[in-house]
C-alpha cells in the first residue's frame, strides 16, 4: 500500500517548489517502509542529468550501456571458444564500429520515444522497428538463400552491411565495400534521426 499527496508548480520563476509532496506512506504487507515522508524539489534546481539536451544525454549513456554490452558479449565468446582473425587493429576498428552503429541507433529510439505516451509503447515499437531489419538480413542466414523479393531489401539493409563489416574486420572475411558502407550508414542515421530526435525532445519539452 503506498499514498501521498503529490503537487506541482510552474517550475523556474516560480516560489513554488516544483514539486511536493507530503504525507508518503509505503507498505509491504504489515510492514510499513515509509510513514508520512515529506519531499520537496525547488523550481529550477534540476536542469538536466547529462546537459542540456536530454535527448543527447539519453543517446550518450547508451554508448556506455553498449559498451558494458559488447564488453560481456565478447568475453562470453571467448570463454566457449571464440577467437578473432585479426589483428589488434582490425579488432579495434570492430569495436568502434559496433559503438558508432549502436550509437546511430540509439538516435532512432530516442525519436519513437519521443512520439509515444509511455516506456512500454517506446519498447513495443522499438521493437518492431527492429524485428524486420535484424531478420532480413545476413545476421543469421546468407543473403543469397533469402527469396528474390527479400534479397533486395537485405543487400542494403545496413544491418547486413554492419554484420558483414564486422565479419570482414574480426573473422577476416571477405570486406568489398561493408565496412565503409557501415560507416556511411550510420553517419547517414545519425544525420537524419538525431535532428529530429532533438527537434521534437525541444518542441515535447517546450510544450
Amino acid at each position: 500500500m503506498s499514498y501521498a499527496t503529490i503537487q506541482a508548480s510552474a517550475g523556474a520563476g516560480s516560489s513554488e517548489p516544483a514539486i511536493s509532496v507530503t504525507g508518503l506512506v509505503k507498505s509491504f504487507g504489515d510492514v510499513r517502509a515509509l510513514d508520512g515522508v515529506d519531499l520537496e524539489a525547488p523550481a529550477g534546481a534540476v536542469l538536466g542529468l547529462l546537459g542540456p539536451n536530454g535527448a543527447a544525454g539519453r543517446t550518450l549513456a547508451d554508448v556506455v550501456t553498449n559498451m558494458l554490452s559488447v564488453t560481456v558479449l565478447i568475453v562470453t565468446g571467448l570463454i566457449i571458444g571464440f577467437s578473432f582473425h585479426a589483428s589488434a587493429t582490425e579488432i579495434v576498428a570492430g569495436l568502434g564500429l559496433l559503438l558508432l552503429f549502436g550509437y546511430a541507433f540509439s538516435w532512432v529510439f530516442a525519436l519513437l520515444g519521443t512520439l509515444v505516451s509511455s516506456p512500454e509503447a517506446a519498447n513495443s515499437v522499438g521493437f518492431i522497428a527492429v524485428f524486420p531489419l535484424t531478420f532480413i538480413s545476413s545476421a543469421f542466414v546468407p543473403v543469397d538463400s533469402m527469396p528474390s523479393a527479400l534479397q533486395a531489401f537485405a543487400e542494403i539493409n545496413p544491418f547486413t552491411v554492419t554484420v558483414d563489416a564486422m565479419r570482414a574486420l574480426w573473422l577476416g572475411a571477405p570486406a568489398g565495400n561493408s565496412v565503409w558502407g557501415a560507416v556511411a550508414w550510420s553517419l547517414a542515421i545519425l544525420a537524419v534521426f538525431a535532428p529530429l530526435a532533438v527537434a521534437r525532445y525541444r518542441r515535447a519539452a517546450g510544450g
